[in-house]
């Protein structure tokens, strides 16, 4: 069995591409990691008096400008200044106009959070009374549509590069060193670097246009590229090119200077390199570290150096893996990734995996804070099937571990398959040496006559016959030599001919001459062609080394799965912020249902098994006493953000005097709100209140509590 690279590499690629669309389009646009915690007015009361401002208070601190927060009345103009301004650590406000009128007014928000997010939202209040508002407000597309999707794969390809860089780099000087030689090594570290220099360039064209106005056209905007470079963002993106010009140093140093040094040359010459590297390494993972996640939250001080190691640990163990890879399938013949180069990345790869899972149970539990996390956000969810992948890692990682180990004991087919890769590479060049010299002077023998290169292309079939086929065995020699004339006349001819061509002086010698050469090109051709079909059956005649190859192709494919779900975790709301956002939305009912305007607040959660089916229908009742009432039904996602569903139905039933249900139909004013007056409870008692919520044609749940009225 014959085993190319190409095959393999292209269904990686479809493996890669195939993961990061579903998962990056999955993703969708409500992946903040900033919550609002927090309103003045707060969501869904209604107030006697105008008030003079509207403040929001957000889990975290924010970036805004004079768009970002906006206040609309009933009609859908603007009656806000325009001029946010931070009140308070997280708190920001925007004055009102003076002097207006009853009805439901629309706050609107798109901010950009403090690990480079842009996080946004809607609510409602009224002032008097409710009333039907023209705004519609479903679901702002902060970070979505087609901008997002290519945010998300930039982001992507940058892990990729960083990772195949790195990794790639540190396997070579760390594990094996003679791999500064291979071609194929090269071309793999530099595509890194290729791939996470372009894939910067591209974050920073479209970060402008993907934390404000989220459309394609804005990509080459002048104004929002100078704003985004104005950004903490920004600045990481910058100034993570000026590390990859030095990245771009350490690979040309690593793979062009360094095989030309002696022994004590290459002894410095690793140290200086070891050091340098490890520095641009940790510059690069800090520009993550610094502008995401790990810069805001809780204990940034230290969770920025822990992510930092999180993704050198990883760069190590997954770009070390794909060079390991590249070199068990496309190293040359005679300079083969040995036994102790395969044992010392198994030991640092053993390492990495420890300082990976350290690093990440101690970021699962700032991102997280609660066992019911994992399963109730969808950070959570994400996380889980991150850990499952990385156990099935490890566990792939054991079996080639054990390949590892039988490697590293020299079996007879081993060695004899290195010798003869060996001694078969010698003899080509030979061969081919050989019958160019042969025929590079004046193309003829002693005697006058033109010489044929009988021994160049004996040793060409020869050496093409002694190969071994994939079961080993060896196929008999060919007759080699120049067929015999067919009768006297013919060799009568070419002996005239050759006379003639001996007569001919000089033009006979050039001919000759550059017969030999074509001569000597094709057969260094053809050696070419056997001494790589060569390499092939002797890699698969080595069972050890093909098993090896094998399951490290398996890791592999795994990792490209890995990094897509670790990249979506990236640009996902963590579970605490939105545990934190939903318990804020709680409280912010509460409020209201403490205000005046309401007496009684029930928070019912629902599921409809549908897709987008699951979230929190609350329901206000003011007075919540016998006669009319105010009713106000508010429905929002797990995480506290407001959704609309096309139906809300409510129904009041007094089991205990068999009345009921008596049903009332709330009317829709703005998204996620309806609400009803005049709402007729005959008498006092303990009331079930049924709420019935349709998320799609097929798709609804009827959820209810039991109550105190009047």
């Amino acid at each position: 069995m014959q085993t190319t690279i190409a095959p393999r590499v292209r269904m990686l690629v479809l493996l890669f591409l195939a993961v990061a669309g579903v998962l990056l389009a999955g993703a969708g646009p409500a992946s903040a990691h900033a919550a609002l915690t927090g309103s003045d007015p707060a969501q869904g009361v209604v107030v006697d008096k105008a008030p003079t401002q509207v403040t929001l208070t957000f889990s975290e601190t924010v970036s805004m400008n004079d768009d970002s927060l906006r206040v609309l009345d009933p009609k859908g103009a603007r009656v806000d200044d325009g001029k946010p301004s931070e009140v308070s650590g997280t708190s920001y406000a925007v004055q009102l106009h003076a002097g207006l009128p009853d009805g439901t007014y629309t706050v609107t928000y798109q901010v950009v959070s403090a690990d480079s997010h842009p996080v946004a939202g809607a609510y409602t209040f009224s002032i008097g009374s409710p009333s039907e508002t023209s705004v519609s407000v479903s679901d702002q597309d902060a970070g979505g549509g087609v901008v997002g999707w290519l945010y998300g794969f930039g982001r992507y390809v940058s892990y990729a590069g960083f990772i195949v860089m790195v990794g790639g780099g540190a396997f070579v000087l760390a594990c094996w060193q003679r791999g500064t030689g291979v071609r194929s090594l090269q071309r793999l570290v530099v595509s890194g670097w290729l791939a996470m220099t372009a894939a910067t360039l591209f974050l920073l064209l479209l970060r402008g246009s993907y934390s404000r106005s989220g459309t394609l056209g804005d990509v080459f905007d002048l104004n929002l590229l100078g704003e985004a470079l104005q950004t903490k963002t920004g600045a990481a993106l910058v100034s993570r090119l000026l590390l990859l010009a030095a990245a771009a140093l350490f690979i040309a140093v690593l793979f062009g200077a360094y095989d030309k040094r002696d022994d004590d040359e290459k002894r410095d010459l690793t140290f200086g390199l070891a050091i340098g590297g490890t520095v641009v390494a940790a510059g690069l993972a800090a520009s993550w570290a610094m502008a995401e996640h790990a810069s805001t939250g809780l204990q940034p001080g230290i969770a920025m150096p822990v992510d930092v190691l999180h993704l050198l640990a990883v760069a190590t163990w997954l770009g070390g893996l794909a060079a390991l890879l590249v070199a068990l399938y496309r190293a040359p013949a005679d300079r083969p990734v040995d036994a102790p180069a395969v044992r010392r990345f198994s030991q640092v790869a053993f390492g990495s995996v420890l300082v990976v899972v350290a690093t990440g149970v101690y970021q699962s539990w700032r991102q997280l804070g609660s066992w019911s996390a994992f399963t109730d956000t969808r950070y959570g969810q994400l996380l889980l099937v991150k850990i499952g992948l990385v156990a099935l890692l490890v566990g792939i990682a054991w079996i080639s571990r054990r390949w590892t180990a039988r490697l590293a004991v020299p079996t007879a087919v081993g060695t004899a398959v290195q010798a003869s890769a060996s001694t078969a590479a010698a003899a080509g060049k030979s061969a081919v040496g050989k019958s160019a010299s042969g025929q590079s002077a004046s193309g003829k023998s002693a005697s006058g006559k033109q010489r044929v290169p009988a021994t160049a292309a004996g040793s060409v079939d020869t050496a093409e016959a002694e190969a071994p086929d994939d079961t080993g065995s060896v196929e008999s020699p060919k007759p080699v030599g120049p067929k015999p004339a067919k009768n006297a006349q013919g060799a009568k001819r070419t002996t005239q001919n050759s006379e003639g061509e001996d007569k001919d002086g000089s033009g006979g010698a050039r001919t000759a001459a550059s017969e030999g050469g074509e001569r000597a090109a094709q057969l260094a051709r053809q050696q070419a062609a056997v001494d790589a079909a060569r390499q092939k059956r002797l890699r698969n005649a080595d069972g050890e080394r093909f098993g090896l190859r094998r399951s490290v192709l398996a890791e592999t494919g795994v990792a490209v799965v890995l990094l897509a779900v670790t990249t979506v975790l990236t640009s996902t709301e963590p579970g605490r912020t939105e545990q934190d956002a939903a318990r804020a939305s709680r409280s912010s009912s509460a409020a209201a249902a403490d205000s005046p305007s309401g007496a009684l607040t029930l928070d019912m959660p629902f599921d409809t098994g549908g897709a987008d089916g699951k979230g929190v229908v609350s329901v206000d009742l003011d007075p919540a006493r016998a006669g009319a009432n105010e009713m106000h039904v508010y429905v929002t996602r797990p995480n506290g953000r407001a959704f609309d569903v096309p139906e809300v139905k409510v129904a009041f039933t007094l089991e205990a005097k068999s009345i009921g249900p008596l049903p009332v139909a709330p009317d829709h004013l703005t998204t996620g709100h309806w609400s009803a007056n005049g709402v007729q409870i005959p008498m006092a008692g303990e009331w079930k209140i049924a709420v019935t919520v349709r998320t799609s044609d097929i798709d609804q749940v009827t959820v209810s509590k039991n109550a105190q009225i009047g």
